[in-house]
């Protein structure tokens, strides 16, 4: 079927298909039915003259008139001396579907992952963003290096080493999209090396246990108490590597101990296996500084992973991984299948960010903005739900708070939807959702600034009934 681009006033492309066995007037004149029909054209929106139109088509400008003047009568077009066509509103249009209902607003929203969006520096973002078209050459636009800009790559290797304790270098950084990008890459690169299986800890995100699974590796849980994550598990021969939430296990909060993170280590030396270090929210401790990477312990067995969806906003999508040496070919390789590179101007403003010190000084300033929310969080708990202990807030973007005997996760949850506030239960978190502890995933970063104290105010009202 013949195709037609056309460039309509304003830089509006068109996308017009020329039904075969028509003269040029019935080819147009169905072309354009079949855009308004379809929603392309929009019911007010101008039309070009005729004569801008026919000049674009290669048409005489009379097959232009005569195919206005049709669509024109049957309801399709409006057109009134000396006034522009326009696609008509009216009965002869059939509309695209309605869009489905909105849901009901939330009132209250601490659902698990994000920090506050409303805090997007966006000034320094900006200002990073003409800086890098101001200082850029046109070639790092050009083909994407699948490890990552260099430039990035080796701002965060100083900015990782002076912030995070990391052990690493330009060549040994990996950009990805996010986290769930960089393990996936992981199993990709492990699994083609022959591994089995990976160990995680118990409880975890689900969507780690789903990464693992979607490279075709087994799980294996770890168990975790108050000291974190138990070595146990990492001793089976099958397993090729652990993955880790050190600074602050998610969800329940604590600190992996400083014995078990020597024992970790030294396992994975012992079997040439791997630790996966999550440092999903290393960046913000609250009541002492912020416990280092275990990389810096072992970085030829520690494959440390970050990303700046908690420091700024998920959406970015941007993250990375120092690799050892051995593994660093294989994950980059799978990189490069997955999607040759991540976004080269999202990584450059980074750097950007790094470099002018923008990034430290956002993260001080929402590192004291989080404390302040958490602390209005632990006040609002004892002031309306007394019975229920808090756990994990030395650190991160949430806490876990413990349900009393007579209370169940299901029961306070339909509750809290039935008030439209949006909460996150443990039980997804467990591998067998029947064998853990319940609870709530309380996320203080997610309610914008403006909403928090009356989020506050709906959380205390739910919870005080329990």
């Amino acid at each position: 079927m013949p195709e037609l681009w056309t460039s309509w006033p304003g830089d509006v492309d068109l996308h017009l298909e020329l039904p075969p066995g028509h003269g040029r007037r019935a080819a147009l004149e169905d072309a354009l039915r079949q855009a308004i029909r379809d929603g392309r054209l929009s019911p007010g929106e101008r039309m070009p003259s005729s004569r801008a139109l026919a000049a674009q088509l290669g048409v005489a400008r009379g097959t232009v008139v005569d195919a206005y003047a049709q669509l024109a009568a049957e309801g399709y077009l409006r057109s009134r001396p000396g006034a522009v066509t326009e696609v008509a509103r009216g009965p002869a249009l059939r509309l695209p579907d309605a869009p489905p209902p909105i849901p009901a607003r939330i009132v209250a929203d601490f659902r698990l992952g994000r920090p506050d969006l409303s805090m997007f520096p966006r000034v320094e973002w900006l200002r990073a963003l003409r800086r890098v078209f101001q200082i850029t050459p046109h070639s790092d636009f050009g083909p994407l290096d699948p490890q990552g800009s260099l430039r990035l790559r080796t701002a965060l290797s100083g900015y990782l080493g002076r912030a995070r304790g990391v052990l690493t270098t330009p060549e040994r950084l990996v950009i990805c999209s996010g986290f769930a990008q960089a393990l996936r890459l992981i199993c990709d690169a492990l699994a083609a090396a022959g591994a089995r299986s990976v160990a995680l800890e118990n409880p975890c995100l689900p969507d780690h246990r789903a990464t693992v699974i979607a490279s075709g590796l087994d799980v294996v849980p770890l168990g975790v108490d108050h000291s974190g994550a138990l070595p146990d598990g990492f001793t089976a021969k099958s397993v090729a590597a652990a993955v880790l939430t050190p600074a602050h296990q998610a969800p329940l909060g604590a600190t992996l101990a400083a014995d078990r993170r020597a024992e970790f280590s030294r396992i994975a030396a012992q079997r040439s296996a791997y630790l996966v270090e999550d440092d999903y929210d290393g960046e913000f401790r609250y009541d002492r500084h912020p416990v280092g990477a275990l990389q810096g312990l072992a970085p030829e067995q520690v494959i440390y992973a970050g990303s700046a969806s908690k420091s700024l906003a998920p959406g970015i999508r941007l993250g990375w991984l120092a690799v050892p040496a051995d593994l660093l070919d294989a994950v980059v390789e799978a990189k490069r299948r997955a999607d040759r590179g991540t976004d080269v101007l999202a990584q450059l403003v980074f750097a950007e960010l790094i470099d002018s010190g923008a990034l430290d000084r956002h993260v001080r300033r929402m590192r004291r903005q989080y404390r302040r929310r958490r602390d209005a969080l632990m006040a609002t708990l004892a002031r309306h739900a007394p019975a229920m202990p808090v756990h994990g807030v030395a650190a991160g973007l949430h806490a876990v708070v413990s349900l009393p005997e007579l209370a169940t996760e299901a029961e306070v949850l339909a509750a809290a939807q039935k008030r439209h506030i949006a909460l996150t239960g443990l039980a997804p978190f467990w591998h067998s959702e029947s064998q853990g502890a319940q609870g709530l995933v309380l996320g203080y970063g997610t309610p914008l600034e403006a909403e928090y104290p009356v989020a506050l105010e709906h959380l205390g009202e739910l919870l005080r009934a329990w």
